[in-house]
């Protein structure tokens, strides 16, 4: 008897919980952009301190350190999808804040690191419960197509959101303050319309045991362990965004036009990637798919690091940029799809530890190199590292380098 035909695989857009995800998830990332680049034109105005602008950053990768952790605790526990709509109405609030103080007049520079401290602790919360949100929306089968548009949700805020700001900060910062208030009070209705999801029990272990429980399992499973730390180790050695402004005064010889064009490249090669892995879903073999996207960003920094053409160094960022969505798509699904779902909080916590820790300290080791050795030289041994890593852990993690399927 010959089997019935089960027909075209549904659309992602077909899954309502999945909708209301991604909405919120723009919505949360473009104003956090639009926060970024308006309290970073204000703070300036204000203080006229290159210090401030650096203390702003520190102020939240404060947050991200203390707690990740327990917001993991707090995902595996709770209500994943109020905890996330809390959050994202939280950021409203303090924006809405930002805002008045702006249009009244009192808002100041302790004012303000106030208030981006208290968003970055909403965010740091807000971060696990949404990684860990996602797979409980879709089939496994159809989970790294969602992935692949959950990486576009994330690009696309990343190309508007900053410009976005800017243009509204043009008519004042309430202005860019005010509009992110409303659109992450939009963000949280789509995040609370998600509906509860069924969850899976697990055993609940109290205490400081609790807390690392994610770094137990990321420890024990060595394909996830492989993924989390590969991440963690090719960003720290082969960043070389932070230098972007030196390459575009000093190498290039081009000005602010130019310096927002560079920095506007890697998310475009990586929308399209993101776009297009989301309709063209990665196939088996992933495991040297994934080692060859990140061979392919390596490269991409060396050709950067070398070139003396604005052009060819674009377009080595759009390569760039797409190498590390491949790359994201693959390390996350691994993660989210390897992991049950009463651990997910947690281990998405570690994960998340983890990339905030190696962005942050990624640009640090890229400013220091250049500044002992030269900004070529620098990102040079950023391409170099980059591809060592991926040799050290093919040789390292081989059952990541041969695995075949996501979903195990």
């Amino acid at each position: 008897m010959r089997l019935a035909d089960p027909g075209p695989e549904p659309s992602i857009w077909g899954y309502r919980a999945f909708l209301f995800f991604w909405i919120s998830r723009v919505l949360s990332t473009l104003c956090f952009q639009m926060l970024a680049v308006a309290v970073g034109w204000q703070l300036y105005a204000l203080t006229g301190s290159a210090l401030d602008l650096g203390l702003v950053g520190l102020v939240q990768f404060g947050a991200v350190l203390v707690l990740t952790l327990p917001a993991g605790q707090l995902a595996d526990r709770g209500d994943r999808r109020l905890i996330v709509g809390l959050c994202q109405a939280t950021v409203a609030g303090l924006a809405a804040l930002l805002a008045v103080g702006s249009a009244a007049g009192w808002l100041g520079r302790e004012a303000i690191f106030l208030l981006i401290g208290l968003i970055g602790c909403a965010r740091a919360i807000e971060a696990p419960n949404m990684a860990s949100l996602l797979p409980g929306l879709v089939p496994r089968s159809v989970f790294p197509r969602a992935a692949a548009w959950s990486a576009s949700a994330t690009q696309t805020a990343q190309i508007l959101g900053p410009a976005l700001g800017g243009l509204l900060y043009a008519f004042g910062p309430q202005a860019a303050y005010g509009t992110a208030a409303v659109l992450l009070l939009m963000g949280s209705a789509a995040a609370l319309a998600i509906g509860r999801q069924a969850r899976a029990a697990g055993p609940d272990r109290p205490g400081l045991a609790g807390l690392l429980a994610g770094f137990s399992f990321v420890a024990r499973h060595r394909l996830v362990l492989g993924a989390v730390t590969l991440d963690l180790f090719a960003v720290l050695l082969g960043g070389a965004v932070a230098l972007m402004p030196i390459f575009a005064r000093d190498i290039l010889g081009t000005g602010p036009a130019g310096l927002g064009l560079l920095r506007a490249s890697p998310a475009i090669g990586a929308l399209a990637t993101s776009i297009w892995l989301a309709n063209r879903p990665l196939r088996a073999p992933v495991g040297p798919r994934l080692f060859a996207a990140l061979g392919a960003f390596g490269v991409a920094t060396l050709v950067f690091a070398l070139s003396q053409n604005l052009a060819l160094s674009c377009l080595a960022l759009v390569v760039l940029g797409a190498a590390d969505v491949v790359s994201v798509v693959i390390r996350s699904s691994l993660v989210q799809l390897r992991t049950p779902d009463e651990m997910r909080g947690r281990v998405s916590a570690v994960n998340s530890l983890c990339v905030g820790t190696s962005n942050q300290l990624g640009d640090f080791r890229a400013g220091l190199v250049a500044a002992l050795f030269g900004v070529v030289p620098a990102a040079i041994l950023g391409g170099l590292g980059t591809l060592a890593i991926a040799l050290l852990w093919m040789r390292w993690f081989p059952e990541l380098r041969r695995l075949e399927r996501l979903e195990g």
